[in-house]
């Protein structure tokens, strides 16, 4: 071999034949083919099918109980590709408390594609009823909701689902699958934005579809992955699996410091109300407390004033960092309206905290502080 071909072609001599305890990252972007040429089921594009986004899958699946997970390049991406897995003139129903970017993907992508959506309010099962028509072909639910906290009956809206033929997908970002199955509890497909909890560390863009069966509307879902190309790298996919390894323990520790944090939020004078789940005030703790094994990380709150005072309040802090996303190691908080935008019903007076890991008495002080 010449130097430029030894320059290609050396380092694909030399192979491993010990047993990798951590999985090795696959960068390659093409799989050769055999010598008697393509067969079906073999790898040959990156695009299509990737090692490190395989095992990313699997553990996907595993931990939120269902038989086949795709993987995507952000947690949009992949509720993209459940709207784009439905037909022009289908009738989906969303909450009206719902993430904004998701809000924004039906209102202005989805709607003039021919989907047809009513945003309404999920915590009423009999007005869920009332909404579904014929054309009902999906009902998104988010519990809780972003950022109000509102909490909808999985079990409830899957059993509505069953007996009216349509799909129920649970966000299931915030709980993530240690606080919440929704699977388990009758839901045909889970999503994640698996930038934050599963990430953990706000190093990452990801998100991903679990399926409750490997069943048609899965394989719509993985011909929009595939063909539509909005997937993550095999880094990502890598690191997201590693970070995953850590996600129980991670989840106890924000489960806990959020708790210590409502129950100070609820004693100040400056608070005028705290939406939380464990709460045995929040109208929904009833339906939380069944369906959920811990209530999370996130808090929201009402401040005794209005937006320039909630403006005000999170730019005096320290410590928890100005930001507008979450489930990072680190705290962050933001006065939620003004990143939600056009279309947002978040109150003016509200902040949105994502409680991280650091020790609660320094989270304590620094809110102390701000709210001082």
């Amino acid at each position: 071999m010449r130097t430029e071909t030894k320059a290609i072609h050396a380092a694909m001599d030399v192979e491993d034949s010990s047993v990798d305890i951590v999985p090795p990252v696959h960068r390659s972007t093409v799989y050769e083919l055999d010598k008697k040429g393509r067969s079906e089921g073999d790898w040959h594009y990156t695009r299509l099918e990737n090692p490190n986004r395989v095992q990313w899958e699997h553990v996907l699946k595993i931990m939120e109980d269902g038989e086949a997970a795709a993987a995507f390049s952000s947690g949009v991406a992949a509720a993209s590709a459940v709207f784009q897995s439905l037909e022009p003139g289908n009738h989906i129903i969303i909450p009206e408390d719902v993430y904004a970017g998701n809000r924004k993907l039906v209102k202005e992508l989805m709607q003039p594609w021919g989907l047809k959506a009513d945003f309404i309010d999920m915590t009423d099962l009999q007005n869920i009823e009332d909404h579904i028509t014929d054309d009902t072909s999906l009902i998104w639910v988010e519990t809780p909701s972003n950022p109000l906290m509102n909490i909808m009956d999985i079990s409830a809206i899957a059993s509505l689902g069953d007996a009216n033929g349509v799909l129920v997908c649970v966000d299931n970002t915030w709980p993530t699958p240690i606080n919440q199955k929704p699977i388990d509890l009758g839901a045909d497909l889970v999503l994640h934005s698996t930038t934050k909890y599963f990430g953990g560390h706000s190093d990452i863009l990801g998100g991903a579809i679990v399926s409750a069966k490997e069943d048609g509307i899965f394989e719509k879902i993985r011909m929009v992955q595939r063909i539509g190309g909005a997937v993550p790298s095999p880094d990502d996919c890598w690191m997201l699996a590693r970070s995953t390894r850590t996600l129980p323990y991670r989840m106890r520790g924000h489960n806990e410091n959020a708790e210590l944090l409502v129950r100070f939020l609820q004693n100040h004078p400056k608070v005028e109300k705290v939406f939380y789940p464990g709460l045995a005030t929040h109208a929904g703790h009833e339906v939380a407390e069944k369906q959920m094994s811990g209530y999370g990380g996130m808090i929201s709150f009402l401040i005794d004033g209005d937006a320039e005072d909630a403006i005000g309040i999170v730019g005096q802090s320290k410590l928890i960092g100005r930001a507008t996303s979450l489930g990072g190691v680190e705290s962050t908080w933001e006065h939620r309206h003004s990143s939600e935008g056009e279309g947002s019903i978040t109150p003016q007076n509200l902040i949105r905290i994502s409680v991280g890991l650091e020790h609660a008495d320094d989270l304590l002080e620094d809110l102390e502080r701000a709210l001082g």
